[in-house]
């Protein structure tokens, strides 16, 4: 099995309220991690995670509105920050396009609210999809609900029902035969749509 160098957090985006912020602290205390919680400015803060090596990850979140907004991009070697940053993404229902980087290859996930949807292998040579969610039942559920032909045939018998009742008051041929032309079509129509 081949060895991870890396990974980085390409584009993420995390929008935490303040309860979770704590929930987000307490998800790396948990995993072991060394960190450091500044207080900027506005309310902003950062979070510093440390490794066992001394590098530092640097989280950003900006204080908007109720939230805590971080995005933004960074690179994790330590297994435990990386665990960490994987938990705190499906945790928290974050968008994010993650790179884990191996000697030869990258393996690019990406994250919609909390879910891996797509997973890529890049290589010198091309790129490979590994997998990708399609939501089946979402699709199905669409198309059933897709009542546009079911309207447009109710419409066509209310028409056909009324050009009939106009039809049975006018007894001049000339009438007839517009309302019988008319009514040709729309039965036409009305056999297209239930074909």
């Amino acid at each position: 099995m081949a060895n991870r160098l890396a990974t980085e957090y390409v584009k993420t985006c995390l929008q935490l309220t303040e309860a979770e912020m704590a929930k987000f602290i307490q998800l790396f205390v948990d995993h072991g991690a060394a960190l450091q919680v500044k207080v900027l400015e506005n309310g902003n803060q950062e979070v510093v995670l440390l490794d066992d090596a001394g590098q530092e990850v640097v989280l950003s979140f900006e204080r908007k509105m109720n939230l805590y907004v971080c995005q933004g991009t960074c690179r994790i070697t330590n297994r435990k920050l990386v665990d960490g940053m994987r938990k705190a993404v499906s945790a928290f229902k974050g968008d994010a396009v993650v790179h884990r980087i191996y000697s030869s290859y990258i393996m690019e996930y990406t994250y919609k609210y909390g879910a891996v949807v797509r997973i890529v292998e890049k290589r010198a040579e091309g790129e490979k999809l590994v997998f990708e969610y399609k939501d089946t039942l979402g699709q199905l559920e669409q198309l059933f609900r897709k009542n546009e032909v079911e309207q447009e045939i109710q419409a066509i018998h209310a028409q056909i029902n009324s050009l009939l009742d106009l039809r049975n008051e006018f007894g001049d041929d000339a009438v007839r035969e517009q309302i019988d032309g008319r009514l040709k079509k729309l039965t036409h129509r009305l056999f297209v749509l239930e074909a």
